[in-house]
């Protein structure tokens, strides 16, 4: 993290900077990867072990999703917004590891915003291309509603949602690090157990969070108005 941690980057491979939070990410997506696998290779029609903990934990997004956006649209978007959620999620708890931003390449990766701004402008697009596949040129008529002059107020909405869902994001973990890391600094046993419950609970309102706006914003611009 900045100002607890190393902030020259991770390595330098052929003049390019590799950032602090790889290793972490990296090890994140093959926590990920390796769970559904373990999860899928040998299904049963009455699950148990893994399956049926991955079973539960996607059956879970996917009725949450169905319930604000239909069948069809959950299941197509499930991958994208499931995504998301485990992500954020093992990458909020991930600061929950000892030495945590101490050591170099481990860096909670969404306590970086060049992570979270990489999830923000993933579902700008991701939105704004499935309202054009869904209704064509007919879906830029929402930027013109309720009147046509509220068009350059419509444009700048669409286009703070990623800043928002970015640095509310980053803004949130990167504190809730700073803080822990500051505490622990001062009483290194006993004084970050409290900051670190409450990120149990904070992390997981962050991940539910950015996937739930993500959610309302697909949405929106897939949903046919009558």
């Amino acid at each position: 993290m900045e100002g607890h941690g190393p902030k020259e980057p991770f390595a330098t491979v052929f003049g390019i900077d590799i950032p602090n939070f790889v290793i972490t990410m990296w090890a994140i997506m093959f926590i990920l990867v390796f769970v559904s696998w373990l999860g899928t290779r040998k299904m049963k029609k009455v699950p148990s072990g893994v399956q049926n903990v991955v079973e539960f934990a996607v059956e879970g997004i996917y009725n949450f999703l169905t319930g604000m956006m239909g069948e069809s649209r959950a299941r197509a978007y499930l991958p994208l917004l499931g995504s998301f959620f485990f992500f954020i999620l093992l990458s909020n708890y991930s600061g929950l590891i000892p030495g945590m931003g101490m050591i170099p390449g481990m860096k909670v990766p969404t306590s970086d915003l060049s992570i979270t701004a990489a999830l923000g402008i993933t579902t700008f697009f991701v939105t704004h291309i499935s309202g054009i596949q869904r209704k064509g040129i007919k879906y830029f008529a929402h930027f013109l509603t309720p009147v046509a002059w509220m068009l350059p107020i419509n444009i700048i909405d669409e286009l703070v949602r990623p800043v928002s869902l970015s640095f509310r994001l980053y803004g949130n973990i990167f504190g809730e690090e700073t803080v822990i890391n500051k505490i622990a600094e001062m009483a290194p046993l006993i004084a970050p157990l409290p900051m670190m419950a409450l990120a149990l609970l904070t992390g997981a309102i962050q991940a539910f969070v950015f996937t739930l706006l993500s959610t309302v914003y697909i949405t929106g611009a897939t949903e046919d108005h009558h």
